[in-house]
């Protein structure tokens, strides 16, 4: 026989259906490694299920009690957040409040210092005008006393005498002042 003769032979029987004794012994194997799979490996696998199915569901309340207390203590938070605010904006106030009190005293002394001032220059420039015109009444007085003196021809060194026409003439001057003033 030729090869290809015997390769047709054998193709006549069906490729996917094995003989009757492979199938026994296959199936008796795949018995002995279902049991030995079902003694050993399945409770250890069941048991490792349910550890994992506690783990998760333990897990998930949990994270339920700790999303809980999260949410209680943003509240707390929040309220410790508001209440700071309040705090902050009380605190700003008093703050705007001071500052418009001490604005205002520093104003008040300010205007206190202002007004010494003034009074203190007042009362210099008093106390200059008078000083100028006592100078001033001394100069007169003694251009007056020299210009009299060349007028009447006797001298009026005499300082009793002196003061006395100053002050004559001084006085006159004055009234006609004071007449000149009232006439306005």
């Amino acid at each position: 026989m030729s090869p290809l003769v015997q390769l047709a032979v054998e193709e006549s029987e069906n490729p996917l259906i094995p003989p009757i004794p492979e199938l026994v012994i296959g199936f008796i194997a795949f018995v002995i490694v279902f049991g030995f799979l079902a003694k050993k490996l399945l409770p250890n696998i069941n048991k490792v299920l349910d550890e994992r199915r506690e783990a998760i569901e333990g897990g998930i309340e949990k994270a339920e009690a700790a999303q809980t207390e999260a949410q209680s203590v943003l509240e707390q938070y929040k309220a410790q957040l508001a209440e700071a605010r309040h705090e902050a904006a009380r605190l700003r106030q008093e703050a705007q409040e001071q500052g418009a009190t001490l604005i205002a005293e520093m104003r008040a002394e300010g205007q206190r210092q202002r007004e010494e001032i003034i009074a203190a220059g007042h009362a210099q420039i008093e106390a200059d005008r008078k000083a100028a015109a006592h100078a001033l009444r001394q100069d007169v007085g003694q251009l007056a006393t020299d210009l009299a003196g060349k007028l009447v021809g006797e001298s009026l060194e005499d300082h009793a005498r002196q003061s006395r026409t100053i002050d004559r003439f001084l006085d006159g001057l004055d009234e006609t002042a004071t007449k000149a003033e009232a006439a306005r």
